[in-house]
């Protein structure tokens, strides 16, 4: 990663055209030859950029000096696309700061509170679906798939629930295929369903109600331990 800090200006021009006039910037240029211009005011989004595929050329001019108040530059940016005529010049004036820095390989954005998450802080609190509620096991293996939590309630009844981190139709009819499964063996049946998320939409609590499943909103802080008293069942 390359990062300058210059009086410059720019041109962008194929598709559109589009200009910057002259300005204290921040420049990045990554691995790939991408280059994006940021100011220090407004939104967190480039002022102008361009995206990979493309080609980078450094050219230092002949005339070159670093005296923001002459015409000569003292480095131009011209980055090119790949896939197009679009081409992308910045005209550095004076360049305050030119520095490279090699981050190595990121490992990428780990998400949390993802379904897995979920269904583990349940499992562990399984008495959020009731008092007396025992878990059975997480994953409970069926021949369409497996039920993420398969528990037993107070009153020695099976439990099926299926988590989502947003609760939609789709997550419903999952669930009912899994309930309709399990309650042709006789010694599970009977089976009830839970339809547990962190958000649940309207259509979706509409079905869940008609196929005679609870939903149960899942605070995913308050499950980590955070006190909050927004965890519904209904």
């Amino acid at each position: 990663m390359r990062i300058l800090v210059a009086d410059c200006s720019a041109e962008y021009s194929g598709r559109l055209n589009a200009s910057l006039p002259l300005a204290k910037r921040v420049l990045l240029v990554k691995a790939d030859n991408s280059l994006l211009i940021f100011s220090e005011l407004g939104s967190y989004k480039p002022l102008n950029w361009m995206a990979a595929p493309c080609t980078l050329k450094d050219i230092t001019p002949p005339d070159a000096d670093d005296d923001a108040d002459t015409p000569a530059p003292e480095k131009v940016l011209r980055v090119a696309s790949a896939k197009s005529s679009d081409v992308l010049e910045v005209t550095l004036q004076h360049i305050y700061s030119d520095e490279t820095y090699d981050l190595g390989e990121d490992p990428g954005l780990i998400k949390d509170g993802v379904e897995d998450h979920l269904q583990q802080y349940l499992a562990e609190q399984i008495e959020r679906i009731g008092k007396g509620a025992k878990l059975v096991r997480r994953e409970y293996p069926t021949a369409i798939g497996p039920v993420d939590i398969m528990a037993i309630d107070a009153n020695g009844e099976h439990v099926a629930i299926e988590i989502k981190r947003h609760g939609g139709i789709d997550g419903v009819e999952q669930l009912t295929r899994y309930c309709e499964l399990l309650n042709r063996d006789p010694l599970l049946a009977p089976v009830h369903g839970i339809f547990a998320a962190q958000t649940i939409t309207p259509q979706a609590r509409v079905l869940a109600k008609d196929r005679g499943f609870r939903c149960l909103i899942l605070d995913y802080e308050e499950m980590k331990g955070v006190e909050d008293d927004s965890l519904r069942l209904f």
